[in-house]
């Protein structure tokens, strides 16, 4: 599975005393979208597309982006994505919907 292209969808729900969350999960995306990575951006998770290992790395990534942001505290809730043979990709499961 180390070499294979998989998605791992993320969805971390940030709470602080003195900023709104959503201005945290802005940095959490930002901190994604600096990875390079192919990546979707939903209402209620980010759907990133690599190799396991990297990508399991950025979500480390993006929750330490969280509190640097000044997260109090955070849920991170991941869903993963993969195949015994070939590559899972955003693109075959969007195209058919993307206009």
């Amino acid at each position: 599975m180390k070499d294979k292209i998989v998605n791992i969808a993320v969805q971390v729900l940030p709470t602080a005393k003195d900023k709104h969350p959503y201005a945290i999960v802005d940095e959490a995306i930002a901190e994604i979208a600096a990875s390079g990575l192919n990546y979707r951006v939903t209402p209620f998770e980010t759907v990133i597309e690599g190799p396991y290992e990297e990508v399991m790395r950025l979500v480390e990534k993006v929750q330490d982006a969280c509190y640097k942001a000044s997260a109090d505290s955070l849920m991170c809730y991941i869903k993963i994505q993969s195949r015994a043979e070939g590559n899972v990709t955003i693109s075959d499961k969007m195209e058919k919907y993307d206009s």
